[in-house]
């Protein structure tokens, strides 16, 4: 018996492509296609596919809140996210959404395939980088940030007064230092911590501080 399948894609060329693949594949058969939610969620539930491929970037209505619609609609559809992005909030909300699947709209013709086969059969495909960015998302942020354990002693004394609310001059004058030489300290305490102002390499530093004094209370 053939896998029935519906497409919600805004983009014609890209919904004309998917219908075109899986109407031509053996096993597969190509029921609906919408342009937006609005259409979907009219037309869906009457067709009742196995499994929906839905864009998350639509017109009006997004993918993940048509799915969140149409899934108590059609609680034995199963429904792949297929699109560009890979935020880690969109996967989550997605799938939150009822959507069981996410992959890339770059996946190869083979793989789609493989994935609505797989969320039929009771999987939850996703392509490999979806599947990193959340076990990822699982893994606890390490203890201290590599990037401010290269600081050497001399920046961490920079970004500290600076973290205290010292001027350049200030910090030149308490650590006997000239101005330039305060201000190159700056310069690379910036690229090491990845960040573009005295706001964010304060909050990062005083961030990574209350951390270190969580873990200690802790022990």
């Amino acid at each position: 018996m053939s896998i029935s399948v519906s497409i919600v894609e805004d983009d014609a060329q890209v919904r004309a492509s998917l219908t075109k693949l899986i109407a031509g594949a053996p096993g597969f058969e190509c029921v609906s296609g919408h342009s937006s939610a609005e259409d979907a969620l009219r037309e869906i539930p009457r067709v009742k596919p196995a499994v929906v491929l839905m864009d998350i970037n639509l017109p009006g209505i997004n993918g993940v809140e048509c799915s969140r619609q149409l899934k108590p609609k059609l609680p034995a559809t199963q429904i792949i996210m297929l699109t560009v992005y890979q935020n880690t909030e969109n996967i989550f909300n997605a799938l939150a959404a009822g959507a069981t699947g996410y992959m890339l709209k770059q996946t190869p013709p083979a793989e789609l395939l493989a994935a609505i086969r797989d969320v039929h059969a009771g999987g939850s495909p996703m392509s490999s980088h979806i599947a990193r960015k959340i076990v990822q998302s699982f893994q606890p942020p390490s203890s201290a940030d590599p990037s401010s354990q290269s600081l050497s002693p001399r920046e961490r004394e920079v970004l500290d007064l600076l973290a205290r609310g010292f001027l350049y001059k200030e910090i030149a004058d308490q650590i006997k230092v000239s101005y330039a030489t305060v201000h190159t300290h700056i310069r690379h305490v910036y690229e090491k911590l990845h960040v573009r102002s005295r706001t964010e390499a304060v909050a990062k530093h005083l961030g990574q501080n209350r951390s270190r004094r969580e873990m200690t209370s802790m022990l």
